[in-house]
């Protein structure tokens, strides 16, 4: 199904004035008359007022206008648009959506990856964050035989790598063995087994940041002691083209190149889940520092190449 035409018209009015950073009334409808939503006609200044009101209350993105520039329209508070926000998922999703749904006679040529949807699961733990409630969670890791019940107040939830997890905050009162503690647990939906919303109310600490608790990671590994440091990558071939259209993290920036390679910095924590993605890329990325990272990747190479040779009995891989 096609997205409302008026939600078009709005994905259309952010896209264009955040191209065009500033852009006079005019001009936004000289480009509107050359789309076919718009019939040949201009876009009434109510109408565009209508539209301005609409999308600050539905995306929370607020349209400025500078009137010293010649009354000149610009995203106001144009973070709100950045790679990872909700505004930003919104949009693109819309965006992408009504671009599918007019395309249907062409679905068997477009291919699309699975996206995660989690809907009971993930709509309980969003009334849970709401209403500043506690879940009740029946929870089995990888491997683990028996599941664990644990009860925690949802912080925040992250999408990664086709998955969604939830963060979750605990407390645990002080004993005679141990001082009281709060910590944090991240839970991945696809390995929860069942999900209840409690009636225990908590208090969400008023300094929490969920951008800035994930801002030195690559996914979602926080909490397994892993340092921030300084990291440098090259890139070799078609690789450092890749990095360059789609970083690693937002702490990246290309320091150097060669015939090649480009070389990248990273501010962030080298956690497993970033020595995952680098083992991934085979001989297309090397670690240049810090050393122990290096040496790290290496020695995983060296493990992998270890599956593929034959062991003492003679026993290799299937001729």
């Amino acid at each position: 199904m096609t997205i409302p035409a008026i939600f078009r018209e709005y994905i259309w009015l952010v896209n264009t004035i955040r191209r065009a950073r500033k852009i006079t009334l005019a001009e936004i409808n000289r480009r509107w008359k050359e789309t076919e939503m718009s019939g040949g006609m201009e876009m009434a200044r109510s109408t565009f007022n209508r539209h301005k009101d609409a999308i600050e209350d539905i995306f929370g993105i607020y349209i400025a206008c500078d009137k010293r520039c010649g009354y000149q329209y610009y995203i106001g508070n144009d973070d709100a648009l950045r790679e990872d926000s909700v505004q930003n998922w919104m949009l693109s999703t819309l965006s992408v959506n009504n671009i599918i749904s007019e395309s249907l006679p062409l679905q068997d040529r477009i291919l699309l990856q699975p996206v995660p949807t989690e809907g009971d699961y993930l709509m309980m733990v969003i009334e849970a964050m709401k209403k500043n409630v506690k879940i009740a969670v029946e929870y089995r890791k990888y491997g683990a035989e028996t599941p664990k019940q644990l009860t925690l107040e949802p912080y925040c939830i992250k999408m990664f790598k086709q998955r969604w997890y939830v963060l979750g905050h605990f407390h645990r009162d002080a004993t005679e063995e141990k001082p009281d503690s709060d910590y944090f647990g991240l839970f991945s939906f696809d390995r929860i087994i069942g999900m209840t919303l409690t009636d225990d109310r908590f208090q969400i600490d008023p300094e929490f940041d969920a951008q800035a608790y994930f801002a030195e990671c690559y996914g979602v590994l926080v909490g397994d002691g892993t340092p921030t440091e300084r990291i440098v990558l090259r890139a070799f071939d078609q690789e450092r083209y890749y990095m360059r259209d789609l970083p690693l993290h937002k702490s990246q920036r290309e320091i150097g190149q060669g015939d090649n390679y480009a070389d990248f910095e990273f501010r962030m924590r080298p956690t497993s889940d970033f020595s995952g993605h680098i083992l991934s890329r085979g001989a297309f990325i090397k670690v240049l520092s810090p050393q122990w990272l290096a040496n790290k990747i290496h020695d995983m190479h060296l493990d992998a190449v270890r599956l593929y040779e034959s062991d003492e009995e003679g026993v290799g891989l299937a001729e």
